[in-house]
């Protein structure tokens, strides 16, 4: 028996609707932290069910949210109405979920692709403070080729709204058919991208890594070393550049960029929960 997931409204600081989904523990379960979150480009919180609950059975609380211009959030479809916008609504979340925690119940940031880089963007400028981050093949090279940067350099100033598509190849998110064939179907997926929001992701990865030098949060680092959407180069650069007492980085060779949707995720959920278990035993007193 497992709680019921719950959808809840949440306005933003702009006044804007972000749509949160919770996995709450069963009430008999000692608590041992809160994970929230962050979902990669053009996908929703609901694709993460499978984690929340592999989360709960270790007894961590769960808190996904759609991010903006994503799922059933408010905005335009891969748009991005600031710069900041990502950074502000995950600075909203934290906030929200912390007034219901208590206190010395650590707080863990989960990301993936994009929710990657914009975890690892948030901590690098210790925007709020979290106990822990998980990077799960986050976004830090977006391997853009050089007619890609050229008009990542150009359009933002000319039309920071205009909206194409992102270039994201589904048959490359898992080596599981059944995967790609529920990301195709899924209503809420989409493969826009606008030309602000393609800045950010080509200009905070590299301004991430430069920063990796001065990393203090417990962090584990899990990349696929055969993605094909994204460059794996970026997780390995930032791993080399941050101190080996705060960032673990455990590269698998042979999965695509979905580590934990591939056909045989064990090692990557082992991989996870051991480090859970070394990092964070339960509430602090």
């Amino acid at each position: 028996m497992v709680a019921d997931s719950t959808l809840t409204p949440f306005v933003a600081s702009d006044g804007d609707h972000i749509v949160i989904q919770d996995w709450p523990l069963e009430a008999e379960v000692a608590l041992r932290g809160v994970v929230v979150i962050v979902h990669g480009l053009g996908e929703h919180a609901g694709r993460y069910e499978h984690v929340a609950r592999r989360l709960n059975q270790w007894g961590f609380a769960v808190r996904g949210y759609d991010q903006c211009g994503h799922g059933e959030s408010g905005g335009v479809r891969g748009g991005l109405p600031t710069d900041t916008r990502l950074l502000d609504d995950l600075a909203d979340i934290v906030d929200s979920t912390r007034a219901h925690m208590a206190k010395g119940t650590p707080l863990i940031l989960l990301g993936h692709s994009l929710g990657g880089l914009v975890v690892a963007r948030f901590v690098a400028l210790a925007v709020r403070p979290v106990d822990g981050v998980v990077l799960s093949s986050p976004a830090l090279d977006p391997g853009l080729s050089g007619f890609q940067k050229w008009l990542v350099a150009v359009l933002p100033r000319i039309v920071p709204d205009l909206r194409v598509g992102n270039g994201l190849k589904p048959q490359f998110i898992s080596h599981d058919p059944a995967v790609v064939a529920a990301y195709q179907a899924d209503r809420l997926v989409h493969d826009r991208i606008s030309a602000r929001l393609a800045l950010f992701i080509a200009t905070t990865g590299p301004s991430t890594i430069a920063m990796a030098g001065q990393w203090t949060v417990p962090t584990l680092l899990l990349y696929a070393g055969d993605d094909r959407l994204v460059n794996p180069q970026g997780s390995r650069a930032f791993a080399a550049a941050a101190p080996a007492q705060w960032v673990r980085a455990v590269c698998f060779d042979r999965l695509y960029h979905e580590i934990f949707n591939e056909s045989d995720a064990t090692p990557v959920f082992d991989t996870l929960k051991a480090w859970l278990d070394q990092r964070f035993r339960g509430p602090r007193s």
